[in-house]
């Protein structure tokens, strides 16, 4: 079993951030561990406060870890300003940390910001050249490149050519908010291979969290394929069969989660 850290914002509503993050690691066959830069104070309806960690104290968590444990691979999610951005970058680096994802949280579902705009930046220096592979929505590449959002296949692949250009290695471009019957995301390799993955549109409003079980589903695939396109197919295939059940629970009023143990558990 792989030790997979992640190191993200907590969501006590249960269905994004850290707690969604253990969810998808463990149902996918790792073993969970998780540094905390943010509480948060929301539910399936928005977000409602936002209580930062210290900086230093992020630092500290991540260096007792690596200390102490053999980290597989990283997953990285809200990290708010640029004090944690180079924190948890100086760290990552001075522990040699590989298999690296980072799901750059920008917006939360409900269109709360979750990182400072002033922060674009040291996210773009500090963290893309290290990451393994990054796995922006639209409107984060578009945020993370100062352009327009993609409202095409086109702009799709041109702006993961322009975020391959400014460091990042493998890039899982995202298409859900493309208008389009499917749901494509774009794969392009350090090799600069392209490939399209096609999903089936879903119809259900529970996909709060989708984008941090992706991320912490891929960084636990990675470890288990010799093929990093193998490991975004596989976590691709899990994150669909958990949208598809989300309707199955009952959690809140507004964008529930997904269904993290759709593979353990019996639909009801």
């Amino acid at each position: 079993m792989k030790n997979i850290l992640s190191i993200a914002g907590s969501d006590p509503s249960g269905g994004a951030g850290i707690q969604a993050d253990i969810k998808a690691i463990s149902a996918n066959g790792g073993y969970a561990m998780a540094v905390i830069t943010a509480l948060t104070a929301q539910n399936t309806q928005g977000v409602y406060g936002v209580q930062l960690v210290d900086p230093d104290f992020i630092a500290l968590q991540i260096n007792h870890v690596f200390s102490d444990i053999q980290v597989d691979a990283v997953k990285i999610g809200m990290l708010a300003n640029s004090e944690i951005i180079d924190a948890v970058a100086d760290r990552l680096v001075a522990n040699k940390a590989h298999n690296i994802v980072l799901d750059p949280v920008m917006v939360a579902k409900g269109g709360d910001r979750l990182l400072a705009e002033e922060a674009v930046a040291a996210l773009k220096h500090k963290l893309l050249p290290i990451a393994d592979v990054i796995t922006p929505n639209l409107p984060e590449a578009a945020d993370l490149l100062g352009e327009k959002e993609a409202t095409s296949q086109e702009e799709m692949v041109s702006q993961a050519n322009q975020l391959q250009a400014l460091g990042a290695k493998n890039i899982v471009l995202k298409g859900g908010h493309l208008n389009a019957e499917q749901s494509p995301d774009y794969i392009l390799s350090q090799s600069g291979e392209g490939h399209w993955l096609d999903t089936k549109r879903i119809a259900t409003k529970n996909t709060h969290g989708t984008g941090c079980t992706l991320s912490s589903t891929l960084a636990t695939q990675i470890t288990q394929h010799d093929h990093f396109l193998d490991a975004v197919k596989a976590s691709k295939a899990y994150i669909s069969k958990a949208i598809a059940h989300a309707d199955s629970l009952n959690v809140g009023s507004g964008h529930g989660p997904v269904k993290h143990f759709c593979n353990t558990f019996k639909r009801h």
